[in-house]
């Protein structure tokens, strides 16, 4: 393992100024609104404050408050912070983020989860935190072909052996959900419970799985056949051809821009703006780690290795058995909300189920709080 700090060249901020300034826009569309996708007064807007405001050399300085560490694991070169906590008795805890995540998601969180005693937290709740960069994403290395979840959480195992951890919580949200999920599978000797603050649950297809449902129950299947139909495009396409899409996202830091920040807008309790929901800064943060690392197509692969898998996941194939604990976080303005029976149904193990007011896909950036008290909870559940 070998400690690593990121250095971005000036060059590449240069040259980021230098696109942005050069941007050929296209013309608006109708009203200039969200329903046909990002709307072009919004984005010029943006990416000129990303040009001329953000400041990456202070998101490069918080991120390089935290120790970081490069080694390579079957193959790949795998960064990750490991932040200890200064409780000697802390749990350690590896946190899987997803995609269009980074370990930058999670600044907000160390604090609190690492050293609770300073935050008005008890010292019994504290962690040590392992936050890795996902194979081919960010500061990670590319991925070659068969980077697929399993495959990921396996060398996640192996890289909590090299550090010493023999018991451990897995926590994630997105496609890091359905890793620390897989890390369950293939670890559970070591893995003492996996929290998840996104689950997928889909009908197998029994008309008896469907009888009397609640009101919530019927808007939450509504919502899966709304994002199959409209809001699933990006999947789609990064599941089928991500390489063609790389083309454009690297070579255009506005089109890399529009990307992500139409997620942004769709997956978070945001009102009318991603902004309401999470702020530019750490939204352009994340956006600048994509472009900076040129991962746009490397991470968008991860869809294209899992393809099958999530055409068994949306179909209600059954899942193989999962035998640790497990905690669920459901956050009312997420891409899915879970029906409990149909969570039950796969995962038997489940101990931990709690259902916030507020909040949506990036539940470590928009509610940090509620983030952190979740997986306290889980923690103290699981023993």
């Amino acid at each position: 393992m070998r400690p690593y700090r990121i250095d971005i060249p000036q060059a590449d901020l240069d040259d980021l100024a230098r696109r942005l300034a050069e941007t050929r826009w296209p013309a608006p569309l109708a009203d200039d609104g969200w329903d046909r996708g990002v709307p072009v007064s919004y984005l010029r807007e943006l990416a000129e404050y990303w040009r001329t405001t953000y400041d990456w050399r202070a998101a490069e300085a918080q991120l390089n408050q935290y120790p970081q560490y490069v080694t390579e694991i079957d193959g790949a070169t795998v960064h990750f912070l490991h932040v200890r906590s200064p409780e000697p008795d802390a749990r350690p805890m590896i946190i899987s983020h997803g995609w269009p995540g980074s370990v930058a998601e999670f600044l907000d969180v160390i604090g609190p989860l690492t050293d609770p005693r300073s935050h008005g937290g008890d010292p019994a709740d504290a962690f040590h935190l392992v936050i890795p960069s996902l194979p081919g994403f960010g500061f990670s290395g590319p991925a070659a072909p068969g980077w697929k979840p399993s495959r990921i959480a396996r060398a996640w195992a192996e890289l909590m052996r090299r550090l010493g951890y023999d018991r451990y919580l897995a926590q994630g949200g997105d496609a890091g959900a359905v890793i620390s999920m897989e890390l369950g599978r293939v670890d559970p000797e070591h893995v003492a419970g996996v929290h998840v603050n996104m689950l997928m649950t889909f009908p197998s297809g029994d008309p008896a799985e469907l009888t009397e449902l609640s009101e919530s129950d019927q808007e939450r299947l509504g919502r899966m056949a709304r994002f199959d139909a409209e809001l699933s495009g990006y999947m789609k396409l990064q599941a089928t051809r991500p390489q063609t899409l790389a083309y454009g996202l690297t070579d255009s830091p506005v089109g890399q821009l529009a990307w992500i920040v139409e997620k942004f807008k769709e997956w978070t309790d945001s009102a009318k703006v991603p902004e309401d929901a999470v702020s530019r800064d750490k939204l352009l943060t994340l956006v600048s780690i994509y472009w900076l690392t040129a991962t746009a197509g490397t991470s968008a692969a991860l869809y294209y290795e899992d393809a099958a898998g999530l055409r068994d996941i949306t179909t209600g194939v059954a899942p193989d058995p999962v035998t640790v604990p497990i905690g669920v976080a459901v956050y009312p303005q997420d891409i899915f909300l879970p029906l409990r029976r149909l969570a039950d149904r796969d995962l038997p193990t489940i101990v931990h189920w709690n259902e916030f007011d507020r909040g949506g896909h990036f539940a470590a950036l928009e509610e940090p709080d509620l983030y952190t008290t979740d997986v306290r909870a889980f923690s103290r559940a699981v023993g």
